[in-house]
């Protein structure tokens, strides 16, 4: 018995062609990109290391600031030095009258007017802010007025002199002064009413006030001594 002969089926190559269309579909398919951006944080070490640097620029500032203080103290301490050894003893005494202890403000401004520099209020407050320190700083509960750092002015209530610094702005002072100003600032003392001349009045007047017992004599010899046109009395030219 012959088998049957089935007509072959037709090839459609649709199998063929989804299996390559699926290949070519997948591969040109774009992979998935990760989109996913982790949130940026700042990192605690840029914290830290700024606050570490602001920190390290606070302490050179500070160490900075205490070497200057200590350069402009020992500066301070060669020029007052120098100014004492340059005046002389009557000079060391009318400084020394002026001031004995801490001043303030007003105290200094008398103090320097006492001895012939009549300074603006400008020049007083530049003095207290470059040399002064703390009111507080003088108490015994704190430390020594060397070991205080230089304040920030805060006003001229809150700061006063030490007698050392007093010494030698006032020495200092005085070196710088023309001597013809130091002859005309006593002969000042002398003719107080300012009238030009010294007359015997005036000396009797002076040698009361500074205790001195100078006979009348002794008192008219002085005036005939320096009395060049014998009118009686000392001119301020002649007292030059």
């Amino acid at each position: 018995m012959a088998t049957p002969q089935f007509p072959s089926r037709p090839f459609t190559g649709l199998g063929r062609a989804s299996t390559v269309g699926q290949q070519q579909q997948q591969q040109q398919a774009p992979p998935h990109a990760n989109t996913y951006q982790p949130p940026s944080y700042g990192g605690p070490s840029n914290t830290y290391g700024a606050g570490a640097g602001a920190g390290a620029g606070q302490r050179d500032a500070m160490a900075r600031q205490e070497r200057e203080r200590i350069d402009r103290e020992r500066r301070e301490a060669e020029e007052r030095a120098g100014a004492l050894d340059a005046l002389s003893e009557e000079q060391r005494e009318e400084i020394n009258e002026a001031v004995n202890n801490h001043i303030d403000y007003h105290e200094l401004k008398v103090a320097l007017k006492a001895l012939g520099f009549d300074l603006p209020k400008s020049d007083i407050l530049s003095l207290l802010q470059t040399h002064g320190i703390p009111a507080s700083a003088t108490s015994s509960t704190h430390p020594p007025a060397s070991a205080t750092a230089k304040p920030t002015f805060s006003g001229p209530s809150r700061l006063v002199l030490p007698h050392a610094s007093f010494v030698s702005i006032a020495a200092s002072r005085i070196l710088a002064r023309d001597p013809r100003d130091e002859i005309l600032r006593a002969f000042e003392l002398f003719d107080a009413e300012g009238k030009g001349n010294i007359n015997l009045q005036d000396l009797r007047r002076v040698a009361r006030e500074l205790g001195e017992g100078l006979q009348e004599e002794e008192l008219v010899a002085m005036i005939e001594e320096f009395d060049l046109d014998g009118d009686g009395a000392i001119s301020r030219d002649e007292f030059v």
